[in-house]
């Protein structure tokens, strides 16, 4: 397949929206550039991200997970660079191949570079993932914006997260630039940086910087990172209590509810939609290439 020949679909989850390149034999080059050309909402299609959609036997990052998931979701960020998971991505992913006939509503298993994460399609149209456990690194940083500091929250879904509950929204500025952190040393490849109030009990708000796209209309990952901080702040540990503990969070797109069992896993519901599909046009692929 040449890249003259693209398919794509578009996406989203609770507005988090992707454009989808079908590729099960891992025959198409995606080159950082062309990932952020595709993704450009002035330019391009417009996308928070790339999901490339292959089977796990044809890519070299997931043919050890083909017996456990027969496809990988090889997500790019918007500015092309790989990511290793993404929450509202793996809902977006399984719509896409129930879409296509290559599942049915009830459960499979995407391969992803954080793990593979099982889904479960519902019949009222709701995809929930079970998003793996939370790492809670002893180590965090303070996130400055507009003169205002705060401590956050080290939370790790498979992707780094920084959590910091704020006061307002607002105070997190138009989040169009990463927010500045220290000591940068603990995020060595970036992080994705989550402001959170309080909308009341076990129900809250958040914006996001996620890195290499910007502030997202929403962020799966992020929306369980915040949830387990949000559960620890409250003093709720479903390991120490054998209870599980859910919240209801809120984002520009939409809202998710996150449980976290007391065996650890962590569970993320909520809506994906599958929006349009095409062709990309090949004199834009060729101009883009240059």
């Amino acid at each position: 397949m040449t890249i003259s020949q693209i398919a794509f679909l578009k996406g989203h989850g609770t507005e988090n929206d992707f454009v989808i390149v079908p590729d099960p034999d891992n025959a198409i080059d995606l080159p950082a550039s062309l990932v952020a050309g595709l993704c450009d909402r002035r330019a391009g299609i417009g996308a928070d991200g790339v999901l490339h959609v292959v089977r796990s036997a044809a890519h070299p990052e997931a043919r050890a997970l083909a017996d456990e998931a027969e496809w990988f979701m090889d997500y790019r960020n918007a500015d092309g660079s790989v990511a290793e998971m993404c929450g509202n991505g793996v809902r977006v992913f399984a719509r896409y191949l129930q879409h296509v006939g290559a599942v049915e509503e009830g459960d499979l298993a995407v391969a992803t570079r954080g793990g593979v994460k099982k889904v479960h399609l519902a019949k009222n149209g709701d995809v929930t993932v079970s998003m793996g456990r939370a790492l809670l690194p002893g180590d965090g940083v303070t996130v400055t914006v507009g003169g205002r500091t705060w401590d956050t929250r080290n939370v790790n879904m498979g992707n780094p997260h920084a959590i910091a509950f704020v006061d307002d929204l607002a105070h997190a500025g138009d989040l169009f630039s990463e927010p500045s952190f220290a000591p940068a040393a603990v995020y060595p490849d970036g992080v994705n940086i989550e402001f959170v109030v309080d909308r009341g009990p076990r129900h809250v708000a958040m914006r996001v910087h996620e890195r290499g796209s910007g502030e997202t209309r929403s962020c799966g990952t992020g929306a369980c990172a915040v949830a387990v901080a949000a559960a620890r702040r409250d003093a709720a540990d479903p390991a120490e209590t054998g209870v599980p503990v859910t919240y209801t969070v809120d984002l520009p797109g939409g809202t998710l509810v996150i449980t976290e069992r007391p065996d650890g896993e962590i569970e993320m519901t909520g809506a994906a939609v599958i929006v349009a599909e095409g062709v990309i046009d090949p004199a834009w692929l060729e101009a883009l290439r240059g």
